[in-house]
């Protein structure tokens, strides 16, 4: 049953079917073949996004968009600058810290390349790094914001899961920290070795005044997620302070959004969060299907037999996620991987919260790897580097990722003691 879902999902999806279309067709199909009534597609579809946690969707969406709209992403940039930019590699040091602050109010990948992608490229290329480097490093920390809360995939793989939505994004941290340090680490030394950049004289009252005209728009992460992980805010309750924080900001201080651009903005959210809720309601009929076959239960029973350790076992499901993240939608891949390998993690001794971490951290690396790697190909649109040459640019940056995800799933602490230290 689950196999007959599956071939025809993935032949629909590389006839270029919208993946959405391709599950919740092939769903139809296997219920109505194996005489399984059709009412639990209905059902199913209703009841997964009947949680309140799932309006934090659109809403992180819209505040990532208010922020690329109302200057808040050029302000922090220029923050990030002011900070690390002196330093040899200091403009690849500001990519990292600028994307992983935006990524602590949007949630989105992708709303970091198109909001700060353009000025760290430009800025970048201007100071003699090259373009390939430039984009490729730019294409890197975008997925940053998969890791830091709040992000998305997070959200909507611990909602899924039944697991604690706060813990997954304060566990987040470990790994994002991590990501972001050991690319500091690599741009430094490249920068060093290829003399990228310029060294410069550190200007105390430009830097004063830089971080004090960027303030508002930097204190935007930290009043969200001090308010979510103290408890005062719920996690949509923060998303909606997200939304009304970067407004005031944007029109009332920066003054760079008017009024009338809040309504279009809200209707692009709205379709951007419609497509990852709808990829969520027919995952959740193919789910059904898969529980009905026990497929959860036989994956189990296969890994358990093949792999002997904790680490062995998310080792072979990390080149599963990070085959998976190459071919489809992460968080179509995300909902349809979830109801499979977690019973199968959890009775190999993994901790349910490491599971999610490490599931988003591989899946995140699809996003930035061809063939469809979402983020690859808005990095490429934006940077003006074809495909090929931006991929062979970032293979250093996938050797360090794929060397973050091995310490992920050799330590859970990296996940677990952020998640302990923040929520309790």
């Amino acid at each position: 049953m689950s196999i007959t879902l599956l071939v025809l999902f993935l032949l629909l999806a590389l006839l270029g079917v919208p993946l959405s279309l391709s599950l919740g067709f092939s769903a139809v199909v296997t219920l109505w073949y194996f005489d399984l009534p059709l009412s639990m597609i209905t059902q199913t579809m209703a009841t997964s996004i009947n949680s309140f946690l799932l309006i934090a969707v659109p809403l992180f969406i819209l505040a990532g968009q208010i922020m690329e709209r109302g200057g808040l992403s050029e302000r922090i940039f220029d923050a990030a600058e002011a900070v690390v930019g002196r330093f040899r590699g200091g403009l690849g040091h500001v990519n990292i810290v600028s994307s992983f602050i935006f990524g602590g109010i949007s949630g989105s990948s992708v709303a970091d390349i198109a909001s700060l992608g353009p000025i760290t490229i430009r800025a970048m290329t201007t100071r003699g790094y090259p373009v390939p480097y430039s984009a490729a490093l730019t294409l890197i920390t975008a997925t940053l914001a998969t890791l830091v809360p709040p992000s998305i995939l997070m959200i909507i793989a611990a909602s899924s899961s039944g697991q604690s939505v706060g813990a997954a994004l304060a566990g987040g941290l470990g790994p994002a920290c991590l990501l972001a340090a050991s690319l500091a680490i690599y741009n430094y030394f490249v920068s060093r070795r290829r003399g990228y950049g310029v060294v410069t004289r550190y200007d105390t009252r430009k830097s004063l005044m830089t971080t004090l005209r960027a303030l508002p728009s930097v204190g935007a992460p930290v009043i969200i997620l001090t308010g979510m992980f103290s408890g005062i805010v719920t996690p949509t309750e923060a998303a909606g302070l997200a939304v009304i924080y970067t407004f005031l900001v944007g029109f009332a201080v920066h003054r760079e959004l008017k009024l009338a651009q809040f309504v279009p903005l809200v209707i692009n959210a709205g379709r951007a969060a419609g497509s990852v809720l709808l990829i969520l309601m027919v995952a959740n009929a193919a789910t059904f299907i898969f529980t009905v076959d026990l497929l959860p239960a036989k994956t189990a029973g296969a890994m358990s037999s093949i792999a002997t350790s904790q680490f062995a076992t998310l080792m072979m499901m990390g080149l599963v996620f990070l085959i998976i993240g190459m071919l489809m939608d992460i968080v179509a891949a995300a909902l349809m991987l979830i109801p499979v390998l977690l019973p199968a993690a959890v009775q190999a001794g993994v901790d349910p919260l490491h599971f999610l971490v490490f599931m988003c951290a591989g899946l995140a690396i699809g996003l930035a790897s061809p063939p469809v790697g979402t983020c690859l190909f808005a990095t490429a649109q934006v940077s003006k580097v074809p495909i090929e040459r931006l991929t062979l640019a970032t293979v250093p940056f996938y050797i360090i990722n794929i060397f973050v995800l091995v310490l992920v799933a050799a330590f859970p602490e990296i996940v677990l003691a952020p998640a302990r230290w923040l929520t309790n």
